[in-house]
């Protein structure tokens, strides 16, 4: 099962994904919420902040994904598969992303 998920950049690329979902999902529905409502969240304080590098956005995503997969009841080391396994597949969905340039022209 794959999740169709779209993102506008700022310069108003459209970029279209389909990212494969974990066998185990419980709501795709619930996912695509949490993932437009983190990215909007996100947004929202790049903003507030100013000029943010990339690598620093990155680098707190992933602080802030791993500190998640500690706070899970479970021995870290399951986690850590886990999410070594769902990155991956994201990142490799990522790669394949179809990316739209916004349309310029005369009139």
């Amino acid at each position: 099962m794959n999740l169709p998920y779209s993102v506008t950049t700022r310069s108003g690329t459209t970029i279209d994904f389909s990212f494969p979902l974990h066998e185990e999902t419980g709501s795709p529905v619930q996912v695509n919420h949490l993932v437009t409502r983190l990215l909007g969240a996100l947004d929202g304080e790049i903003r507030t902040l100013g000029e943010v590098s990339n690598g620093d956005v990155l680098q707190a995503l992933t602080i802030a994904t791993a500190a998640r997969a500690a706070m899970i009841e479970a021995p870290i080391d399951s986690s850590v598969r886990l999410l070594e396994q769902l990155l991956g597949k994201a990142l490799a969905a990522a790669a394949q992303g179809r990316r739209q340039e916004p349309t310029s022209g005369h009139a």
